[in-house]
């Protein structure tokens, strides 16, 4: 249980991954690898703050901050420069991996005797229901420290997805989700498009490195090499998310991503928990990937042959 607990937590960490990806892919159709560079990113920030003595909470906005300028840098590569998105993602993430190691000073920063937000919860968690406090869950007995834990993810993405919701129901967000729709008409209307798409990007990296440096805190380190394979994962929620959902309106579509983060990461831990090799970990998340992709289109073949 305690596993299942950690997996739900991750996956709602990751959940704003999720949605960052859901913005660049689906809302502005823009394959943005710079992804990956801004999740470490984040999670750089996030670590040399916090050891620097840096409130978490300023250091958790900070990293949020810097991914939204790297988002803002591919943005403009590719509106400016007529750079193809993928290759100005490229370009960005590339880039990336040096700033990293100057952020960070090496490779890897451990986190586990600094006070992070999750030491936070950890405090609030034993304030309330004592040192060492565990509850009973479906038979099994967990940390309550634990469950803390995750309600205040639960809590955290909530908010975040709601904020998100509305503020592409705004005229600034509209204004985003027409660009990503039909650029041309909605420039006939007067809207500038470049600078929709630069803080559109922004906006979408900047939830990225949020993810990249609450899930360091969580785990109590960065690493350089952290952010390989986000892309993925973020595209494999929003497509089991895009699944799970027949209804395509932007609250669901939303909350579709976030589903799919918390289900694809139980995927992955179930897989291990089978006795699938830790090495094997890009290899499985390749293949989830690779049904939710075939998978609608699949089903929609038996649908007709039963019709």
């Amino acid at each position: 249980m305690t596993l299942l607990i950690g997996s739900v937590t991750i996956g709602l960490i990751l959940a704003m991954l999720a949605l960052g990806i859901f913005i660049s892919f689906r809302i502005f159709d823009f394959p943005d690898i710079t992804a990956e560079g801004s999740f470490t990113f984040g999670a750089a920030i996030a670590a040399a703050g916090i050891i620097a003595g840096l409130n978490p909470l300023l250091a958790t906005l900070l990293a949020f901050i810097g991914g939204s300028l790297a988002g803002m840098i591919t943005g403009f590569l590719h509106t400016r420069f007529k750079i193809n998105p993928l290759l100005a993602g490229i370009l960005v993430m590339t880039a990336l991996y040096s700033v990293n190691l100057h952020v960070m000073g090496r490779s890897n920063l451990p986190l586990l005797s600094e006070t992070t937000l999750f030491t936070w919860f950890d405090q609030l968690s034993m304030s309330i229901s004592g040192e060492d406090a565990t509850s009973m869950i479906l038979g099994w007995e967990v940390p309550s420290k634990n469950l803390w834990t995750l309600l205040f993810c639960f809590l955290m993405i909530s908010v975040i997805s709601t904020v998100t919701w509305w503020f592409f129901r705004t005229r600034l967000g509209t204004a985003m989700r027409a660009t990503g729709d039909n650029q041309q008409m909605i420039r006939a209307l007067g809207v500038n498009t470049k600078l929709m798409i630069i803080a559109g990007i922004a906006l979408s990296n900047g939830l990225i490195a949020l993810s990249g440096a609450l899930l360091a805190q969580f785990q109590g380190f960065a690493d350089v090499q952290m952010g390989i394979g986000m892309l993925v994962w973020g595209l494999a929620s929003v497509i089991i998310g895009e699944a799970l959902i027949a209804e395509k309106s932007l609250a669901l579509l939303i909350t579709g991503a976030v589903v799919g983060s918390v289900l694809f990461r139980l995927l992955v831990a179930i897989a291990l928990r089978w006795g699938m090799n830790p090495n094997d970990l890009k290899l499985i998340t390749a293949a989830f990937v690779f049904l939710a992709l075939i998978l609608p289109g699949f089903m929609k073949r038996i649908k007709k042959v039963k019709i």
